[in-house]
């Protein structure tokens, strides 16, 4: 992305959607060793292309510095491996795939969802360019190559082990800064009769429910089916099927094809979300421009929550070390003055620390030692589950707490 123009069209940008203001990297968390070490801060301010409408934040750190050493593992949410498990016997019906057919996972992180395809003897390959995460794919016996996507590594991987029957992008689309670079590899990874699902969540969604704290430096860019459109189409793909998903607070899964393969007609579903979109206002700029009062008055709210609790003298902890709880924290300046430790059950987080806050990440079994008043559920995406999961917290009187859409006790 060049200053101030759309990492897109090439668009020059000036009009901000939302202006979170400083914040680290959401998946910086920090060692013991280095809490007295300082921390990077970058802009956190969401802009809007007034032309294709791709709601976008600047690139100030490299991806390298990003996804090198990654602290994100898919496979500790019990609910998405059952999404993933769905996805997979869904999708081997649908396109007919078997031993003979190749299917390409882009991002496919510790092999949370690859390994589903093994009972079907599919041919399967995992690009994912955090070497640790990587690692622990290979260890399920899946074969990854440790990369960036992007053209280069499409036509190398395309040579090295052929094009794909199917291609896959789970939240990944979002996560890059060339987004024109990676829907290219796409075309060139694909057969001719091939397919490629992508499933990132739905700008819709976000500002209907006002999840501003999916805002992060990994999320490059906030996704309309009306703007994923275009950039498909500006390199010869076409979207044919969408699902409507309730994964990350409402996901969109697209099914995807070259242009000029007549074996896939546009669905009605295509159709429909693309008028919901048109109906709320997304080819309109007051639209994105009256999203910040919601997220100001969502801080004020949650503040005002916090303090009464604290001076009631009610003590605090927090579920999930999750990167969108991150920036929740940051931006409304909520601390260890408030907070007293964030329970979270991937091992490769604990004994850690929040980036900016310093909030320390521990074992679940923590909250049966130290039994807070209140629990706040920082993955609200996975309020359900959470829920069930702390449901013995009621033996004391523990209250959960989720801020999104909106404050909530219960």
């Amino acid at each position: 992305m060049k200053k101030n123009c759309c990492r897109f069209c090439g668009n020059p940008i000036e009009t901000s959607m939302v202006d979170l203001g400083l914040s680290p990297i959401a998946n910086e968390y920090i060692e013991k060793e280095n809490l007295d070490a300082g921390q990077y801060y970058y802009p956190l301010n969401v802009l809007v292309c007034e032309k294709c409408h791709l709601v976008q934040v600047a690139e100030y750190r490299s991806p390298e510095n990003i996804f090198v050493d990654y602290k994100y593992f898919s496979s500790f949410s019990t609910s998405w491996l059952k999404h993933c498990k769905e996805y997979v016997d869904m999708i081997v019906q649908r396109l007919n795939l078997d031993e003979n057919k190749k299917v390409f996972e882009i991002a496919c992180n510790d092999g949370y969802l690859l390994q589903y395809f093994t009972p079907y003897h599919i041919p399967v390959l995992g690009i994912e360019p955090a070497a640790n995460v990587a690692d622990a794919a290979i260890k399920k016996g899946i074969e990854v190559e440790t990369q960036f996507w992007g053209k280069e590594t499409a036509v190398k991987i395309s040579e090295k082990h052929g094009e794909a029957d199917l291609i896959i992008g789970n939240n990944v689309l979002a996560h890059v800064p060339d987004i024109n670079g990676f829907v290219e590899g796409l075309r060139l990874a694909l057969k001719d009769s091939g397919t490629i699902t992508m499933e990132f969540p739905h700008l819709l969604r976000l500002m209907q429910l006002n999840q501003f704290d999916t805002i992060y430096q990994e999320h490059f860019s906030y996704l309309s089916l009306l703007t994923v459109e275009k950039i498909f189409a500006e390199h010869e793909l076409k979207i044919y099927d969408v699902e409507e998903l309730t994964t990350h607070g409402g996901s969109l899964r697209i099914y995807a094809a070259h242009k000029d393969n007549g074996e896939f007609e546009k669905s009605q579903r295509v159709s429909e979300v693309l008028a919901q979109e048109v109906q709320f206002g997304l080819r309109e700029m007051q639209t994105y421009t009256a999203f910040a009062e919601r997220v100001k008055q969502i801080k004020r709210e949650s503040c005002k929550l916090l303090i009464e609790i604290k001076e009631k003298g009610g003590s605090i902890a927090a579920f999930g070390a999750a990167a969108k709880g991150n920036t929740f924290l940051n931006y409304c300046g909520i601390g260890k003055e408030y907070i007293d430790f964030v329970a979270d059950s991937s091992v490769e987080k604990q004994g850690l620390f929040l980036p900016g806050t310093r909030i320390p990440i521990v074992s679940p079994d923590e909250i049966t030692k130290r039994k807070p008043d209140y629990i706040i559920l920082l993955a609200w995406n996975l309020k359900n589950e959470l829920a069930e999961l702390l449901a013995y917290t009621r033996e004391w009187g523990c209250k959960l707490i989720t801020f999104i859409p909106g404050v909530e006790i219960f």
